[in-house]
């Protein structure tokens, strides 16, 4: 037991004084605890100089010329997307082609083509210096980028046609032909019956102009009125993220100029805040394995300063500079205060992350693979759902969304910033939590597996819980690992979104249960793998069951993804439950509410009992648990459809 935890106990072990025994004023004990705070605050405010006078004079070649390379490529990148791109395809292929021709012009206003004049047209065809040649009205390649020549200069044809027509003073003429977009929300609980494709799922709905110019109503008014009645209903609404849904947008171009929602500039933009969170969890990751490999951290174990203290005191420097590095790219591309505020809690995740990857890590090979892993693992997280950002409320379950939606000149409402950034924010305190657990001697400088560490991490926040009884811990962490249950069940809507649902829907139920049943039982298993638990029946019923009734308490505060419209979709529905408000009656919406009660409780039981058992039998009650779950979110889903 380290000095940590020897204070920490022996200050819950000291007997009451009597109020008379003491000299504190009612004045002074806020004064007290002011001084405590301000003591704690002054002794973390120096780890954190110490951190930064260390991380300085440990500076090599190597890592200055690492902060340069990242330095050049976030700006070349950032530069590049925010100024139209650097030019790399300017004048890469040379026409032949005199300026009488009309195609001349054409060659004139494309940067990709350099025009010269056109002299003889057979001799051009041996001059590999020329890719195009046009003499009238024949086109013809030349040399070994001809082809792609070709292909670019039909494009540049079309959209210099485009730009004369977009000149045009007579727009009805110019434009005979009106195609009007108009991206709706889907209503999957009620079937289009009109046969229209774009009356009421969503799709298009377009009209023609008349001979005189105007274009005509082609019913659209009608479906404007139904689009009113439903937006005034008690259904609950997906909100506007930034995209075109619930607005008509009119385009003026040929139809090949149409192309769905894609906000690519956006997305690229928002990438360059997580590019950098990269090259700063590693060297955030490797003073915390440098303090263990060489036990250097066993001097700030023995100082007054508190394991809090300490970890806060060293992950403040790099939180700041993710900080700073946030702010700087987000003032160099206009993206405003919402970005810095979205970028914070990935910040934070990567850090906790980080942390805890350190502390479990043997090595520093074991550590690189972690903090790969780690990137990999929350950069797709990030990423993947804000490609969705124009199309479906599923975009909002990544930070990045906001960023985006922030660089497309949008607002963001303040439920929706906390829908996107509350899992991460409390996933980041959970991992901090875990990884403080085995900030002490026992586990820092002893070289355990970890799978061992990971039961050590859990198995210290039920000591943390057990002052009244340890037995009620499983409630307490059932709740907060909500959190880790909530992003992973939407990276799984995420990734499965655009998969069939035949596909989709069995795998989500399955992924969905076992990452539920492992929320409600990997602290159980901790717990009687430790021996803080009594490994009886009675015992596995009891703390089973505390910790199916935290989930479902937890689980329910959770039932915010309604707000974004999830459950209107199967795939939502089968990781999150369906919508309690399409269900055809309150007994059955009452029932449906209460029985994942049972469900959490039951199959809890179940792992909690192999859990007692060991290894072995814990595999066995998870897998059997999981199935259980998994066959009732079916049947569920199957009664309210």
């Amino acid at each position: 037991m380290s000095r940590d935890d020897a204070k920490e106990r022996g200050s819950l072990e000291q007997p009451r004084t009597d109020r008379s025994d003491t000299h504190e004023t009612d004045a002074q004990q806020p004064a007290g605890v002011a001084n405590r705070l301000r003591e704690s605050l002054s002794r973390t405010a120096r780890i954190a100089r110490w951190e930064v006078s260390r991380g300085t004079g440990t500076i090599d070649r190597k890592t200055v010329l690492i902060l340069v390379a990242m330095v050049l490529v976030v700006g070349t990148v950032g530069f590049g997307v925010a100024d139209d791109g650097l030019g790399l395809e300017d004048e890469i292929y040379v026409v032949a082609v005199d300026e009488s021709n009309p195609y001349h012009d054409v060659a004139v206003e494309s940067t990709q083509f350099r025009p010269v004049p056109l002299e003889d047209g057979e001799r051009d065809r041996a001059d590999e210096s020329i890719d195009l040649a046009v003499s009238g009205d024949r086109i013809w390649d030349v040399g070994d980028n001809g082809e792609p020549a070709y292909d670019a200069f039909r494009d540049a044809i079309d959209g210099y046609n485009e730009g004369l027509m977009a000149q045009e003073a007579d727009e009805a003429a110019a434009y005979p032909v009106l195609v009007e977009l108009d991206y709706r929300e889907r209503d999957l609980a009620a079937p289009d019956d009109s046969g229209s494709a774009g009356s009421t799922d969503g799709g298009i709905g377009d009209g023609t102009t008349a001979d005189d110019g105007t274009a005509s109503d082609g019913g659209r008014s009608d479906t404007s009125g139904e689009d009113d009645a439903s937006s005034s209903s008690d259904e609950l609404q997906v909100p506007n993220v930034g995209g075109s849904t619930g607005a008509a947008e009119t385009t003026v171009g040929a139809p090949g100029s149409l192309s769905p929602p894609f906000p690519f500039q956006s997305l690229v933009l928002a990438f360059l805040f997580v590019v950098p969170m990269n090259f700063v969890i590693q060297a955030y990751g490797s003073t915390i394995m440098d303090e263990r490999i060489k036990r250097r951290g066993e001097l700030l174990l023995v100082s007054p300063a508190s394991r809090y203290e300490i970890v806060a005191g060293k992950t403040l420097p790099y939180l700041l500079a993710l900080v700073a590095i946030t702010a700087g790219i987000a003032y160099a591309i206009e993206g405003g205060l919402l970005a810095v505020a979205a970028a914070l809690p990935i910040a934070l995740l990567f850090l906790a992350s980080t942390f805890v990857g350190a502390m479990l890590a043997r090595s520093f090979k074991e550590l690189t693979f972690v903090t790969v892993t780690i990137s990999v693992g929350l950069t797709t997280y990030a990423f993947i759902p804000a490609i969705f950002t124009d199309v479906t409320p599923i975009a909002l379950i990544s930070p990045l969304t906001l960023i985006v939606t922030a660089l497309q000149g949008e607002s963001v409402a303040a439920g929706e910033y906390l829908f996107s950034t509350l899992p991460f924010y409390l996933s980041a305190v959970v991992l901090f939590l875990l990884g403080i657990g085995i900030y002490r001697e026992e586990d820092m400088f002893d070289q355990k597996p970890i799978p061992a560490k990971v039961l050590d991490a859990i198995a210290s926040q039920i000591d943390a819980l057990s002052w009244w009884d340890a037995r009620l811990s499983p409630f307490v962490l059932s709740i907060l690992f909500i959190p880790f249950v909530f992003a992973g069940q939407l990276l799984i809507v995420a990734l499965l979104f655009a998969v069939p649902e035949a596909v989709a829907l069995p795998i989500v139920l399955v992924l969905a249960a076992a990452i539920e049943e492992l929320a409600k039982s990997i602290h159980v298993y901790a717990g009687f793998a430790r021996s803080r638990f009594e490994a009886s029946l009675r015992v596995a019923v009891v703390v089973g069951s505390l910790s199916g009734l935290g989930f479902f308490v937890g689980e329910k505060l959770t039932h915010v993804v309604q707000f974004v419209g999830l459950p209107e979709l199967t795939i939502g529905a089968a990781a999150f439950g369906p919508d309690l408000a399409r269900t055809s009656g309150p007994l059955l919406a009452g029932a449906i509410f209460l029985a994942p009660l049972v469900l959490h409780a039951a199959t809890a039981v179940v792992s909690a009992i192999g859990a007692s058992r060991g290894q072995v039998g814990y595999a066995l009650g998870f897998v059997a648990a999981t199935l259980v779950h998994a066959a009732y979110n079916a049947g569920v889903i199957a009664l309210v459809a």
